[in-house]
């Protein structure tokens, strides 16, 4: 009897060794959850092809960009060129547009109100901002906005003496975009706009290069000298959406960078300003048409 007690003993040990039973002390973690194991979908964008052959998607609210930068298309024997681009023609579209940023303040302002908002924009960056808050682009890129190129550093005496030294500006920048988010952009904005700046020599030289410009036109005028509040912004975009300016395409002229805390605070009031108009949202690509 003694002997038969003591296998049953050593049975009911290795049950428990086994795991056939489960300690009331210790219990399981509970699995997770289908949302928990799907990552979110990422945004739509369009990356080129090789021979920048696929530049025409149908939605102007995606933003498109370029895996390779100038240098290594050039090295590999690629086209830099762009093709032949037809614009877009799809009703009331407007583009809120950001330059100067990105920074770390207002910025993300922007971009949370751009996402309660279920919108998206195009942030016009400078490189050295890009450099001094990497996270921010990556943030922007991440949240399917588009990025254009503004120059390393907005200086004027380096971007128009000649077509040379901006192009050199541009193609710095585009090594900084790329080495933080990957892609490089295919659009750009010229600092303080094209006229009196370009010369003749200027849109052939970007087209060979695989950009294309916008400016703009309507202007929030937040970057005015006399320190215009978030009403004056309000009552300047409204005022030229009335005009026939911006009758069909409204590129909108605003700034993302410090000392823009006007612009955040009109920004949701604009949104609804242009809703209110009829007006869809846009990112700025290739294919958008020119402001005029």
């Amino acid at each position: 009897m003694r002997h038969s007690r003591i296998v049953l003993s050593l049975l009911f040990c290795l049950l428990l060794a086994s795991g056939c039973g489960t300690s009331v002390n210790q219990p399981q973690e509970p699995a997770a959850s289908p949302a928990e194991e799907t990552p979110a979908p990422s945004p739509s964008r369009v990356i080129a092809a090789d021979d920048l052959s696929n530049l025409a998607p149908d939605d102007p609210g995606i933003p498109v960009f370029d895996r390779y930068t100038l240098a290594e298309r050039r090295a590999a024997g690629l086209t830099t060129q762009l093709p032949s681009i037809e614009p877009y023609r799809t009703g009331k579209v407007a583009y809120l547009t950001f330059d100067d940023g990105p920074d770390g303040k207002n910025t993300p302002a922007i971009l949370d109100i751009l996402r309660d908002a279920g919108i998206h924009a195009t942030f016009y960056v400078t490189g050295i901002q890009a450099e001094t808050h990497p996270e921010m682009l990556r943030r922007i890129y991440d949240e399917g906005h588009a990025i254009g190129n503004h120059s390393y550093d907005h200086r004027y005496e380096k971007l128009y003496p000649n077509v040379n030294g901006f192009l050199a500006e541009m193609e710095k920048t585009d090594e900084i975009i790329h080495g933080i988010i990957g892609v490089r952009p295919l659009i750009l904005r010229a600092p303080g706009g094209v006229i009196s700046h370009f010369t003749d020599a200027y849109a052939p030289a970007l087209r060979a290069n695989g950009y294309v410009e916008h400016d703009w036109n309507i202007s929030s005028a937040d970057a005015a000298p006399n320190h215009p509040v978030a009403q004056d912004f309000i009552d300047n975009i409204d005022g030229q959406m009335n005009g026939a300016a911006a009758t069909h395409t409204a590129i909108i002229l605003m700034h993302s960078s410090e000392g823009h805390e006007e612009t955040v605070k009109a920004l949701p009031r604009i949104i609804d300003i242009l809703r209110a108009k009829g007006y869809t949202f846009g990112v700025i690509t290739p294919m958008t048409p020119q402001p005029w």
